[in-house]
């Protein structure tokens, strides 16, 4: 019985640490950077264990704080289809009402001719998607795009 248990627990071990180095993929896409004029914190990141070429991508936004911890108030966030890799967080006042809405822009995988643009906006203590234009021709301005679709609401 000693024996078995002895072999066992090396087992276990493997196990768990090939697994924690799955989770941890160096690999994954994950951008953070701080609202003008607000000091808050954006993490936009890809969902764990995807493919890089499709899956999910997450919005999360952090109340201003003490820089040492930029990340310990949260205030706000959602997930999203993705259909390609994160290229860029960036932001424009997009729905032109004076602050500066979270731009995402994904490119997609394959040819990388094509992205997907899309803008979010807090409103109160929600994360909301004001504008999306998917299969935009890499080369065009994604920010105008977005101002251009919104408009059209």
């Amino acid at each position: 019985m000693r024996r078995s248990v002895r072999l066992l627990i090396p087992l276990l071990l493997a196990a768990t640490l090939l697994a924690s180095a799955r989770a941890e993929d160096p690999r994954r896409v994950i951008k953070h950077a701080f609202v003008p004029h607000t000091g808050q914190t954006v993490v936009v990141a890809e969902g764990d264990l995807e493919p890089r070429s499709i899956g999910s991508y997450s919005v999360r936004l952090y109340a201003r704080n003490d820089p040492a911890y930029p990340y310990d108030r949260f205030v706000a966030g959602l997930v999203r289809p993705r259909n390609g890799m994160i290229q860029d967080l960036s932001f424009a006042d997009i729905d032109k009402n004076g602050q500066s809405d979270i731009v995402v822009i994904t490119r997609y995988a394959g040819s990388g001719n094509f992205v997907t643009a899309e803008a979010f906006h807090l409103q109160g203590n929600t994360l909301r998607l004001i504008a999306s234009v998917a299969g935009l021709d890499a080369k065009k301005d994604a920010i105008q795009a977005l101002q251009t679709k919104h408009a059209k609401r």
